[in-house]
């Protein structure tokens, strides 16, 4: 006797909530780099996508660095489920379409400012935890790939030895956790105008501490432990008091995505911060597709950012063709800066190159002409 489709649907839900909690897929890195002494760096050239670079700081950086960069909210089923989403939506590729010029199409306006691609370094804590020089590699190495760094509020190095190490010319954008005390506020905002960066990245998504069981087992845990009082008024207070653009950064609901338009927010940043503050939030790409579904002119009204999973150029297309302007990778080119310099610049170049071929493969002539056409998101079960 033949089981209908929904009859099956339970096993394969059980199926896939049973399966093993992986970093990264089996693609052949462990029959390839397995042998790998521990503490030592595998030549960077053996480095052939970003989830490598997760293996290699697994195994190269001590325990409780490498937990900090890692750590998720509780169970980090938030976590888990940034990566997962990705793969519930499917691509609906075109044929027989020119594709040749598909790289000369990555150049991308953040805010005004010029970059070569459509994704840039999100704001990460404490980058001296994988390598000595701290911020200066993930500063470096967005130079010389020309794109965008987010310098975490958090940072290892002081914001004047970051801004030191910038090339002529170079932009920056600040990221920033708000003081309940606004004259303390006013104070960053000033610094921040004061260093040179061009734009506040305002994290709005930490209102408490997170929930981080991994971080606390290794004394690892979060940056920013306050509970903070932040509203919308606020937000408004704080754009009246400084020249640079601020951007909220941890939107999360298509609600907060209106309300952000309607104050005139200049760009909104999607992201549940990791999976690393409130486990069983909804990953980036649902937001997107939240937003989509129910109020589509946001991604007309303002610059659309997302960060959180992804990890492939077909993670990137997916975001791009809900309207999102450029995405943002955190924990890959943590890991990266592992090599320093020369490991984000790595890190970028792979990107953008799985970015334009997957494109082309996908039937995408010119990425800014990428649109809903180009995915389906309906309820797909095996991966649920």
């Amino acid at each position: 006797m033949r089981l209908s489709t929904v009859a099956l649907l339970p096993l394969f839900r059980a199926a896939f909530a049973a399966r093993p909690f992986l970093n990264e897929p089996d693609t052949g890195i462990e029959d390839v780099l397995g042998n790998t002494p521990k503490g030592t760096l595998p030549n960077l050239t053996s480095i052939v996508g970003l989830p490598d670079f997760d293996y290699v700081a697994r195994h190269y950086m001590n325990l409780s660095g490498y937990s900090y960069y890692r750590n998720g909210a509780a169970g980090e089923w938030s976590y888990r489920n940034n990566l997962e989403a990705f793969h519930r939506i499917r691509l609906r590729p075109r044929v027989l379409v020119d594709i040749t010029n598909i790289e000369s199409s990555l150049p991308t306006k953040i805010l005004g400012h010029n970059f070569s691609a459509p994704f840039f370094i999100s704001p990460c804590a404490r980058a001296g935890y994988g390598n000595a020089e701290g911020e200066k590699g993930l500063v470096r190495g967005a130079s010389q790939g020309n794109i965008l760094y987010m310098v975490s509020d958090f940072s290892s190095l002081s914001k004047p030895e970051i801004q030191a190490a910038k090339t002529s010319g170079q932009v920056l954008f600040q990221q920033l956790y708000v003081a309940s005390n606004f004259t303390e506020t006013q104070r960053q905002l000033d610094q921040a105008a004061a260093a040179g960066f061009a734009a506040i990245v305002l994290t709005v998504d930490s209102a408490a501490d997170g929930n981080r069981h991994r971080a606390v087992r290794f004394g690892v845990g979060s940056a920013d432990s306050e509970y903070t009082y932040f509203t919308w008024d606020y937000y408004n207070q704080m754009r009246n008091s400084t020249r640079l653009p601020i951007i909220p950064k941890g939107i999360m609901s298509v609600e907060d995505a209106v309300k952000a338009v309607e104050v005139g927010a200049p760009a909104i940043y999607l992201s549940n911060h990791g999976g690393r503050q409130l486990d069983g939030a909804p990953s980036p790409l649902e937001i997107a597709l939240e937003i989509y579904e129910q109020a589509p002119y946001v991604f007309n009204r303002t610059e659309v950012y997302a960060d959180g999973g992804v990890r492939y150029g077909a993670d990137a297309l997916k975001l791009l063709a809900l309207g999102v302007k450029a995405v943002g990778l955190g924990r890959p080119f943590m890991y990266a800066n592992i090599y320093g310099d020369k490991g984000v610049k790595h890190a970028i170049d792979l990107m953008k190159r799985e970015v334009a071929i997957d494109a082309a493969n996908l039937g995408v002539g010119d990425l800014k002409k990428i649109s809903p056409t180009y995915i389906d998101y309906r309820p797909n079960y095996w991966y649920s």
